[in-house]
């Protein structure tokens, strides 16, 4: 045969040599993978729903067809989530406007409303008394009908004041709505202090309503410990979710809800690697859920100025509030460890002015403070919830923490007072005169060294907010209550008009913010699958590797001993265990030769490097629980859920799929 014909042979042959081997070689690689997967999953972690999903499937008995007025369609706590309000159903034949009361103990407890015309009635009923038997009137035109509503009693762990003074004449029939801090339900009181409506998942932080009329409440979901939440609830008082909007950052403190309907949120920026918290403001685009504006406060101030007792590293700002100032088209924030409001120019960001005591600021700021004029004036300490009045004066809530920012001119708990001020600003002159406070003539009686809240109902008519009284071994402490060991909490509420007080309701806890609001808004109830807006963005992915995972052994008996439970959320995964210090944890998920690896830190601040982890001694002894979230933003197909704890991996027999 000649020399060529048997290269070109020879070069067929390797060909096909060549082919067979990697049909083989992709044959192995595919089995393997198979059997890999095969060999772990044994079983879909199932996927917990959302409030929004589990009112989806309420809304499914939310029927009207062949009830009437006489005979309506009543549902108690329509969304498990609101336990003393009702939806009422019905159809009538003409379009007619109905008018509902809800009965009370005497005029200030009575509520009335009028529904819009139709013929098919979704009524939501508010402000039902718990535990007992409630009288409901509905008027449609000239026919009129007496429901009877019978509502659980109050779980056995509820708040009840322990006094209420009340001038009746001075009052109208709002409500007092509290969001809780130490413990308790958000909620609200009537002006005799009985509950008239409550949540049952926990919402904290600020409660106030939207121009639409809809309660925006934060999320009971954490995003970071210690009290980050993943977002904002925009819902009825039935508990109704219209919208969640997600947010990376997610959100603590306080929000407010702009002229265009958009809402500036006091937010964090874990992933930037800097380290810091609270020290970030965001805007949220109320049609698409984006992120349209990001204020970095490490860009306006310098973190190492000011610093009061509570100021620490990576929580060097600490802001609590955020208000928008149409006028002068400025944001207004309150930076607690820094005993400084600040103001800044919405579009340029730049600082406009700064409130407290100027001590221990850099030279470049001292431009930016005022200079006190007029009598009795005092700086505010450690302040919360700074805003603009209609007269353009700055309302605020001092906490009145130390009230210097030199150690041995600190003032003593007991010695202390916590007041709200109000002051009188010059930006021309850079003067500061203040116009009104009350608090400091209660003494240490109405001290609060955190949370706390003002309100402006009207010209010389004021929400003043103590919440956060403490008492250890019966002496006012200067550390909140999940830090003081408190023997006794009080959280003291006053309605001041024309400097009298009108009002005052004291409850056996720690709240953090009071809004005096009407039982009804002016929003329409509709029935419809709840909106999710925003994100959470993506999760780390701390190593990417290919390979397979043949050895991993069985997690039954660490479950136990790490307390680790696997939560499969809509959105993310939730991976939680108790670990000593010094242990290496991440969680590993699998896909066809991909191990993604995420690192779960046993720190106390997971989100940064900066700060030293102190543990306690029977933190050291049993460890700490921490916990992962993982976004499942960039995560598609069918994923095998392992644990690594030290060298050891671990198979969980789960997978998940998107």
């Amino acid at each position: 045969m000649p020399k060529k014909k048997q290269s070109k042979k020879k070069s067929r042959i390797k060909k096909v040599v060549l082919l067979v081997v990697a049909i083989a070689f992709v044959a192995i690689i595919v089995t393997l993978l198979v059997l890999n997967n095969l060999s772990t999953e044994r079983k879909l972690l199932a996927v917990s729903d959302s409030l929004i999903t589990k009112q989806e499937k309420l809304e499914e008995k939310f029927t009207s067809k062949g009830y009437t007025l006489e005979n309506p369609n009543i549902i108690v706590d329509p969304y498990d989530n609101s336990p003393l309000t009702a939806l009422v159903i019905f159809e009538t034949k003409d379009s007619v406007a109905p008018k509902v009361t809800i009965k009370g103990k005497d005029k200030l407890t009575t509520y009335t409303h009028e529904f819009e015309k139709r013929t098919t009635h979704y009524l939501p009923i508010y402000g039902l008394y718990p535990g007992k038997e409630n009288t409901i009137v509905i008027e449609c035109g000239e026919e009129k009908q007496e429901l009877k509503i019978k509502t659980d009693a109050l779980p056995e762990d509820f708040i009840l004041p322990t006094s209420v003074e009340k001038e009746e004449s001075k009052l109208t029939n709002d409500l007092y709505f509290f969001t809780p801090s130490s413990s308790g339900y958000t909620c609200a009181y009537d002006v005799n202090g009985d509950v008239r409506w409550y949540l049952t998942n926990t919402a904290t932080w600020e409660i106030n309503r939207l121009e639409n009329g809809h309660l925006l409440v934060s999320t009971e979901r954490l995003i970071n410990q210690p009290y980050y939440l993943t977002g904002l609830y925009e819902m009825d008082m039935l508990g109704k979710i219209y919208v969640e909007y997600s947010l990376p950052g997610g959100y603590h403190h306080d929000y407010y809800e702009m002229p265009n309907g958009n809402i500036l949120v006091a937010s964090d920026n874990f992933t930037n690697g800097e380290g810091t918290v609270e020290d970030y403001i965001v805007e949220l685009d109320r049609k698409s859920g984006n992120i349209v504006k990001e204020i970095n406060l490490k860009d306006i101030l310098n973190t190492e100025d000011g610093k009061s007792e509570n100021w620490v590293e990576y929580d060097w700002f600490h802001n609590n509030s955020v208000w928008y100032d149409e006028k002068t088209n400025s944001i207004t924030l309150s930076g607690r460890h820094q005993d400084a409001v600040i103001n800044i120019d919405y579009d340029t960001e730049k600082l406009n002015w700064i409130i407290g005591d100027p001590t221990n600021w850099s030279e470049e700021y001292q431009k930016y403070f005022f200079k006190p004029v007029g009598k009795d004036f005092e700086w505010q300490w450690s302040q919360h919830a700074a805003m603009i009045t209609p007269e353009g004066y700055v309302f605020i809530f001092d906490n009145g923490n130390n009230k210097s920012k030199e150690k041995e001119e600190y003032v003593s708990a007991e010695d202390s007072y916590s007041r709200g001020v109000m002051y009188k600003i010059d930006t021309d002159n850079m003067t500061i005169e203040q116009v009104f406070e009350y608090g400091k003539e209660r003494g240490s009686e109405f001290y609060s060294p955190y949370i706390s809240d003002v309100d402006y109902l009207d010209k010389d008519h004021y929400i003043i907010h103590s919440g956060g009284i403490v008492y250890v071994d019966g002496k006012n402490s200067n550390q909140p209550a999940g830090l003081a060991g408190a023997d006794k909490l009080v959280s003291d509420t006053v309605e001041l008009l024309n400097d009298k007080v009108i009002f005052e309701i004291k409850l056996p806890t720690n709240n953090y913010r009071v809004e005096k609001m009407p039982l009804y808004g002016n929003d329409n109830f509709a029935l419809g699958k709840g909106e999710k807006k925003g994100s959470l963005g993506k999760t780390k992915v701390d190593t990417t590797r290919f390979g397979f995972i043949t050895n991993a052994k069985d997690i039954d008996k660490e479950y136990k001993s790490h307390e680790i439970s696997i939560k499969n959320e809509e959105d993310r995964l939730e991976i939680k265990g108790r670990f000593k210090r010094g242990v290496e944890v991440k969680a590993i998920l699998y896909k066809n030769g991909i191990i993604k690896e995420y690192n779960i830190p046993i720190s106390k601040k997971p989100y940064t490097a900066m700060c030293v982890d102190i543990f306690t001694e029977e933190e050291n002894k049993n460890g700490i629980v921490v916990t992962k979230y993982i976004n499942k933003e960039d995560l598609s197909g069918k994923y095998s859920l392992y644990l690594q704890i030290n060298d050891t991996i671990y198979k969980t027999g789960k997978y998940i799929e998107e």
